[in-house]
């Protein structure tokens, strides 16, 4: 069975840093994509940054670019997302995805069909 488990949110003040941590279990990392997510209240889930195993390509939000940056563990499978100088609007609930996908559109929510239940980032001015 597939899970992803995310950790590491929380209340940080405006240009404070967090770690999220996603903990998968039941597939490796290799040959799939993966990505965090954000949803902020009353707002669609967005993708906040992204990274295809097949085309070795990473997307970031332009939101987000220069502050935040995705990595992982292979040998622990744990996905990361490190977030610095962090804004009000960055909050929301982050979510980790993966997918079996080795195309172009790592980016898009919809070819994510393995999802964590999230962890809340609140960030206050």
């Amino acid at each position: 069975e597939v899970q992803l488990v995310e950790s590491g949110g929380g209340l940080v003040r405006a240009g404070g840093s967090l770690r999220l941590s996603c903990e998968a279990s039941g597939f490796s990392f290799d040959g799939y994509a993966i990505g965090w997510f954000r949803q902020a209240p009353g707002n669609e889930r967005e993708a906040v940054s992204c990274f295809s195993r097949g085309a070795q390509r990473t997307y970031y939000s332009e939101s987000v670019k220069g502050r935040f940056t995705i990595s992982w563990d292979n040998a622990k499978n744990v996905l990361y997302l490190h977030m610095n100088s962090l804004k009000p609007e960055d909050t929301g609930v982050y979510y980790c995805a993966a997918a079996h996908y080795t195309g172009d559109y790592y980016s898009y929510e919809g070819v994510y069909n393995y999802w964590g239940r999230g962890t809340q980032v609140t960030v206050s001015s």
